[in-house]
């Protein structure tokens, strides 16, 4: 049957339809901030009416953060809570995020309250044409030796792997998540983002960025800049340059054999 909707009022149309999505936060030793995080992110998806499940991701934390998740999730069924019984890293975190995420879209972002999630909505609709929409952070609220690392971390992976990725690691991306079925995930450690973006540009899938507002952390303490986790996402760099670099040699291998035996 053929829809007498114009163009504009079918997109509107899809609007409308409750958007159906996983909201997750990594989070290591945020005793002081999951409750915020978690609270703030059901009103704002009560608001415009979501089909969404909240999703605690707790890396072994030392500290409360695992009773307080798992009391929020008691009281309510949409949250839930996803246990590493040691630290794994970052990326292992990020990884049992998507991959316990059950909604039509997928969105992350740290529980250190560093960014407000309010500032989601507005990338549901540039999700209806990208599969990805990757977030940079305006007027970064880091010390500088913060800011110049993630300048120079952000230029080397986009040279390496041929991205235009103007914040690699900024904590505020909203996915398709049947993305996650289609690619492959290793990294465990602070080269997640950058491993996610490169296989699934390398796959076809479309990302565009927008502009996010970072805030001063307020509780807790980071962790992303000590010494070992720096030379952990170098190690990592190098083997996925590898590991990326021979699946693009076999799949050209594999359409030159193709194309062979087709003539």
């Amino acid at each position: 049957m053929t829809s007498n909707k114009k163009p504009d009022e079918q997109a509107a149309a899809v609007r409308r339809s409750p958007v159906s999505i996983s909201v997750f936060f990594p989070c290591h030793n945020e005793q002081d901030n999951v409750a915020g995080v978690v609270h703030r992110a059901t009103e704002v998806l009560e608001a415009i009416g979501a089909d969404f499940e909240i999703i605690v991701v707790d890396d072994g934390s030392k500290d409360r953060t695992c009773q307080i998740a798992d009391d929020l999730s008691a009281r309510d069924s949409r949250i839930k809570v996803v246990h590493h019984e040691r630290n794994l890293g970052y990326g292992a975190a990020l990884q049992s995020g998507f991959r316990n995420a059950r909604k039509d879209l997928v969105f992350y972002t740290d529980g250190d309250a560093q960014f407000d999630i309010a500032e989601l909505p507005p990338l549901l609709d540039l999700i209806e044409q990208y599969d990805i929409v990757s977030c940079y952070r305006v007027n970064r609220r880091d010390n500088i030796i913060r800011k110049i690392n993630g300048w120079c971390w952000t230029k080397l992976v986009c040279f390496l792997f041929g991205m235009k990725i103007r914040d690699i690691d900024c904590a505020f991306k909203l996915y398709k998540r049947e993305i996650f079925d289609n690619i492959q995930m290793v990294s465990t450690g602070a080269l997640i983002d950058t491993e996610i973006l490169a296989r699934a540009t390398r796959r076809g899938y479309t990302v565009t960025q927008r502009p996010v507002h970072h805030y001063p952390r307020t509780a807790g303490t980071q962790s992303g800049a000590n010494l070992r986790v720096v030379i952990r996402a170098f190690k990592e760099l190098i083997r996925l340059r590898r590991q990326i670099l021979a699946d693009g040699l076999s799949t050209r291998r594999r359409l030159q054999s193709q194309s062979k035996r087709q003539r």
